[in-house]
């Protein structure tokens, strides 16, 4: 995994939540350029995926013992994130569709943390 990614993905989808989360604390829904942006933290969490995959099928394994199925469970859970949370929030033209991609933001965020804590064999996996 490459760190400086994980970073740039996980900032970029703490501001895509910030900003949904003031679009619903305004009252307003889901815009057009909320969705531009849920379209680039997905671009940037599918290439988090690529190098994962790349360096799973190279034979890089995360730290610590049978931690390699939880990671590729996070691994699948990261890109379903926002197209979840986005095709929800089409149907919640109101606040709570803000809050629902604001939500999915946020929970990117965490997996992303937690897919470099398996990967570096964080305690509790």
């Amino acid at each position: 995994m490459l760190t400086p990614l994980t970073v740039t993905v996980v900032v970029t989808a703490l501001l895509l939540g910030a900003w949904c989360g003031y679009a619903a604390f305004r009252d307003q829904p889901v815009k057009d350029w909320h969705y531009a942006g849920a379209a680039l933290v997905l671009l940037l969490a599918l290439v988090q995926v690529g190098v994962s995959t790349v360096a799973l099928a190279g034979g890089e394994r995360p730290a610590g013992d049978g931690s390699t199925l939880v990671f590729v469970c996070y691994l699948v859970a990261v890109p379903l994130c926002l197209p979840v949370t986005a095709a929800v929030s089409l149907t919640e033209r109101n606040r709570w569709g803000s809050a629902t991609v604001a939500a999915g933001a946020v929970v990117l965020a965490v997996l992303e943390v937690r897919l470099a804590d398996v990967w570096a064999g964080a305690a509790g996996v």
